[in-house]
């Protein structure tokens, strides 16, 4: 998916429209991610970027978009670029060596 969305529209109310960008970009991933996937893949991975632009586009997580699409929003932009592609993606296993020592850990309510 690569598109830019119009934020302002004459009759509609710009959080109807960013509803709707939210809306799609939810069913784009929930799409991409029912694919079949390869042999040898453990999921699907996703490149992301997100700008008031597709020149001005930054490198994102796929967790940020909805919080890129909520600056969009506080910033009153009138339109904002999304660009996600789908890749394969393998687990990295770690390693033996690291140790997991729950004592070493501080809670909050020790602070």
């Amino acid at each position: 998916m690569k598109k830019t969305f119009q934020v302002t529209h004459p009759k509609i109310k710009p959080a109807r429209l960013i509803e709707t960008v939210r809306s799609d970009v939810k069913k784009y991933l929930k799409r991409e991610r029912k694919k079949n996937l390869p042999d040898g893949v453990d999921f699907w991975d996703f490149d992301c970027k997100f700008g008031s632009t597709e020149s001005e586009a930054k490198v994102i997580h796929v967790n940020d978009i909805g919080i890129s699409i909520n600056s969009a929003e506080e910033q009153k932009l009138e339109s904002f670029y999304i660009e996600i592609l789908a890749k394969p993606g393998l687990r990295i296993k770690k390693s033996d060596n690291v140790k997991t020592d729950d004592s070493s850990t501080t809670n909050s309510k020790d602070l």
